[in-house]
């Protein structure tokens, strides 16, 4: 599979400046190996910095061969298109990267090994990992995790796709710093792709979600610190893995991810985002049932405020602090002190 040390080309075609392009974004912000370049044609010839709000100076080329060129070995799929499917568009580049010698990272549902694993060239260099499928069965969770004596943070949101990841990964890398030992449970696509290691959540089985969830935190079980990657939310009428999140992780804290100003869900945007004081409270009940189950405290809001300047971002915080009486702060913006000394102090 992937090493640290090889050189990755990202495939972004049309997305690099779009929300599909959320792998590709936090595989550039994450990723401990070399990236030779982004591959998007509609912005050749930029760096990423000049396309996106990303800081990276990357080069945009146009093609797996100038990829290749620049000494790309390994082809990473940085877009997450509607529905999770890999378009039939992709095929001949992805072909072209094999046949250069380069291997692939798939974070989709489909499985490129079925599909193209015959066109590897050299079986002993070469490989394609589908990331979004399941290495195991699990057995059905029976609230195991609840019995550890350590810290498990889970991290919850608002909506879809706002940042619980990097919120995630910020905490966890600050905790870390301070020497106690920490591990990170990824539990999506991108997580799993950039840590190198994880469980993809939405390609389970509902009856098995849950204990995939607790079978990952139970492998942890020797940290003092063990970080649950979040996915969708309990107010998504789509979404379903906040719960299986809790149950496995019998998580006893909570950092609520939400983004600065979002009043409705972006899709679909009919559904209100209710007061954040009360969204808290209500992730806090259905984590302990009633005091059935695991206690879980939040220790603090990640606040994406990436839309904001910097002005507006420190005034929104202090707001939002002001009226839900907890610790408040981006993490990627500001550092992730604040709720990471907040965890310290509460442990």
């Amino acid at each position: 599979m992937l090493n640290k040390n090889q050189k990755i080309a990202i495939y972004m075609e049309d997305n690099l400046d779009s929300d599909y392009g959320k792998m590709g974004y936090g595989v550039m912000r994450y990723i401990p190996n070399p990236v030779v370049c982004v591959i998007d044609s509609t912005h050749h010839g930029m760096q990423v910095k000049d396309a996106c709000s990303l800081p990276y100076d990357y080069p945009v080329v146009s093609t797996v061969e100038e990829a290749h060129k620049l000494g790309a070995e390994v082809l990473v799929l940085g877009t997450a298109p509607s529905g999770g499917k890999v378009p039939g568009d992709w095929y001949p580049p992805l072909r072209q990267a094999l046949q250069f010698g380069m291997s692939l990272v798939n974070g989709l549902h489909d499985k490129l090994n079925d599909q193209l694993g015959e066109e590897i060239q050299d079986a002993l260099t070469q490989w394609i990992w589908d990331v979004r499928q399941p290495a195991f069965t699990p057995e059905i969770a029976r609230g195991r995790a609840g019995e550890l004596n350590n810290t498990r943070v889970l991290m919850v949101g608002t909506d879809m796709a706002i940042g619980k990841m990097t919120a995630g990964l910020e905490v966890y890398d600050w905790i870390r710093k301070q020497n106690p030992s920490t591990a990170f449970v990824a539990t999506g696509q991108i997580g799993i792709t950039v840590t190198g290691h994880g469980i993809p959540l939405d390609a389970f089985k509902v009856d098995h979600a849950c204990g995939a969830v607790e079978t990952a935190v139970l492998e942890a079980a020797d940290n003092d610190f063990v970080f649950i990657e979040g996915q969708g939310s309990l107010l998504h009428p789509g979404s379903s893995a906040t719960l299986s999140l809790m149950r496995g992780s019998c998580a006893n804290k909570l950092i609520m991810c939400h983004r600065a100003g979002m009043t409705v869900l972006r899709s679909p945007d009919h559904v209100r985002i209710p007061p954040l004081k009360e969204f808290i409270q209500l992730n806090e009940s259905l984590a302990t049932v009633c005091g059935s189950l695991t206690a879980a405290k939040t220790i603090g809001v990640a606040l994406n405020t990436a839309m904001l300047d910097e002005q507006d971002a420190i005034a929104v915080i202090k707001q939002t602090e002001d009226e839900i009486g907890l610790p408040v702060q981006d993490v990627y913006r500001f550092g992730a002190e604040k709720l990471g000394a907040e965890l310290l102090k509460d442990t």
